[in-house]
């Protein structure tokens, strides 16, 4: 049980790492009409996740690359990566 919450915990921290890295290197190698149809075709195709080969893993990086050109959004974005940190690392302290 302690093995499959760890390996949990591994898995929601690599999504993080991620989805962080995919938008920085978004915002300096892509423009912005790309990293906007690009966001969106990987939140569509990740709502199909229970697809083989799609995943729900697109998601957060499609809101990752969206958030790049849209202000409210990559606020709510790092807040919500920094709440998702901070519920982590007070898992694994327990």
């Amino acid at each position: 049980m302690a093995q499959q919450k760890s390996a949990q915990g591994n898995g929601r921290r690599r999504l993080i790492a991620a989805s962080y890295l995919f938008m920085k290197r978004g915002e300096r190698h892509l423009p912005p009409i790309v990293r906007g149809l690009l966001g969106v075709l990987l939140i569509l195709a990740g709502m199909l996740g229970f697809l083989p080969v799609l995943g729900f893993w697109m998601i957060p990086l499609g809101v990752a690359l969206l958030a790049t050109d849209i202000p409210a959004l990559r606020l709510w974005f790092i807040k919500r990566l920094n709440h998702t940190r901070k519920r982590g690392s007070r898992q694994r302290g327990q």
